[in-house]
This record gives C-alpha cells, structure tokens and sequence, in this order.
C-alpha cells in the first residue's frame, strides 16, 4: 500500500519499508532575515531557497514521526557591546510630542519568474521537482496528464500565522504550511523554466539580493535599521542624498557576502544632517527629515498600509 513519508523535506509517496529517505531532522530556523535548518548549517535568505536546501540526514521513511516545532532564536545582543555616541538630550518641545512605534517594513516583492514554461530545448533530469511553490511534484520522463496545482504568492510570516499572499488560508505551525494546498492549477509543471540562473557568486563575494529593514520616527527624524551581520565598517558606502540612500555593504564573512542598493526614500531628507553608525548585526541610519511631515512607510515603492501615523505635540483637551 502506498504511503506519504512525513519527514521533512521528503513527502515521498513509497511501498518499500526498507527504502532509503532523505530528510531534514531538526527544526527550521527563521532568524532576523536569514532561513535554514537547525540540523545542518546552510543559511539563506528567500523562502525558494530554503526550501530547495538539501536534506542532511538519511534513514527510513516514516508516517508518524512528528517533526520538530520551529524555533526561535535568542535575540542577538551583539550591539549591546558595540560602543555608540553620546545621546542627545531632547528639547522640552520633542519630550512632549509622541514617538511612534517601531514598525516591521514589508519584505520587497521578488523578481518576477524567469518563465512560466519549460524550454522544450532543455532536458528535464527525471526526479527533478516542480519548480511551483507547493506543487512537488517530480519528473516521472512522461507529461501526458499533467496538472500543477500551486502558490504563484510568495509566502507571509506575521505575528505566530502563516500563509501566502495569493489565498487566505492562514495556519500556526511549521509542517501544517507546507501542507496549504495550492490555490492556482496550471495544465504544465515548470521543472526547468528557460534554464538561466541568476549570478549569486562574484569575484568571491554572495551577492544579496534583499536584507530585512524596518524603522521608527520622531517630529523630525526617521531612525531606520538594515539588518546585516559583521558589516565591514572600513569599506562600507553608505551615501544619502535628499530622496535617495545608497548602500554598499560588504560583510567580514569567511566567504563576504554585499549588499548594494538604491533605496527610495517615502519623503526627502536633510543629507547633511542625516548620520549612520554600523553596529554588530545591522546598519542604523538617521534620516532628517526636510519637514515634519509623518511616514507610513521607508520606501516610497512600498505599499501603504493605510494605518495613519500621528507625530507631533500632544494637545491637552480642555
């Protein structure tokens, strides 16, 4: 009788007992932008990308382990130890008025897919999984009959819920996720697409395409925190100019990993008077705000939340 192995990372469909599985042990790791396993090292930073990381245990299949619960990391303290400047004592005016609270920025959109299609040019290995965020389907060498059923969203991680942003399916544990039926169907698997890569690696250096930010604001600043680790504080780049930041920063890693990127600002900002300082695990950036007006948001190709912001003095009702 045929069963569905529920190791992570499997989900293969077997009738022999004795066949081999290969599966990932440990529970996976989301921790400040970063996605992997705790069984094995590989770290990364989209959700396609972890879950194309290669199993690192092998043994039987099974259809009662229970996998492990998701983990959550102690927050780092690293900047603690890191030494900062003297603060600034607040006017009586900035004490009074309100600062608003640290808001969680969403994650850029990716790039759109290379190709809905398979080039008939390539050879598709058999064994090879579909493409499709939640299909897994593999390559049997024969495509009469086929459907794809999928996610075309990309996956949201908010508050203890999880889903994706195609359908409103929401759930609170790990394995139950991976489970979300497709809510799309397409008549064809995308096994290979047009079988170009994007470049990940150059002289050297992983190239990040997206780091995790968020930020808070005052009456006349926006404090903003990109997170990277061990940023190279003599070669990093960090310009600002009135509607624009631009960041080149390199990391003191084994392998360094560089993050370069032109970020839109929601408003214009005094450059000159605008400050960064590189702390352990994130760049902090001080923007000065050209006026006093509040942001919704950092960047201005960011989609609004349309919550309204109040930043200003408090007005004592009479």
């Amino acid at each position: 009788m045929a069963q569905k192995c529920v190791h992570q990372s499997c989900g293969k469909v077997f009738t022999d007992l004795e066949e081999e599985c290969q599966y990932h042990s440990g529970p996976p790791i989301f921790h400040e932008g970063q996605k992997g396993w705790k069984c094995c090292k590989p770290r990364v930073l989209t959700f396609d990308e972890f879950l194309a990381i290669p199993p690192c245990t092998t043994g039987k299949h099974s259809t009662t382990d229970i996998p492990p619960s998701i983990e959550k990391k102690q927050v780092d303290t690293t900047d603690a130890a890191t030494p900062v400047s003297k603060p600034v004592t607040p006017t009586p005016e900035a004490a009074r008025a309100p600062i608003s609270a640290p808001q969680a920025t969403a994650t850029p959109p990716p790039p759109p897919p290379e190709s809905d299609d398979d080039d008939p040019s390539l050879e598709i290995p058999r064994g090879k999984i579909c493409r499709r965020k939640a299909c897994g389907q593999s390559y049997s060498g024969d495509r009469e009959g086929e459907k794809c059923t999928f996610h075309p969203g990309i996956p949201i991680f908010h508050e203890g819920s999880k889903g994706y942003t195609c359908c409103k399916r929401r759930v609170l544990e790990f394995d139950e996720f991976l489970k979300i039926e497709g809510c799309q169907t397409k008549s064809r698997h995308l096994f290979v697409g047009s079988g170009e890569k994007k470049a990940g690696i150059a002289d050297g250096e992983e190239l990040l395409e997206t780091i995790r930010h968020d930020f808070y604001q005052t009456p006349t600043t926006v404090i903003a925190s990109f997170f990277l680790k061990k940023i190279n504080k003599e070669k990093a780049e960090v310009e600002f100019s009135s509607t624009e930041l631009s960041l080149n920063l390199p990391t003191t890693d084994p392998t360094p990993k560089r993050y370069k990127a032109i970020v839109p600002l929601f408003n214009t900002i005094d450059p000159s008077a605008s400050t960064f300082k590189i702390m352990g695990t994130k760049l902090e950036v001080t923007f000065a705000k050209a006026d006093g007006s509040s942001w919704p948001v950092l960047r201005n190709d960011e989609q609004r939340t349309g919550e309204i912001i109040q930043v200003g003095k408090a007005v004592r009702a009479l």
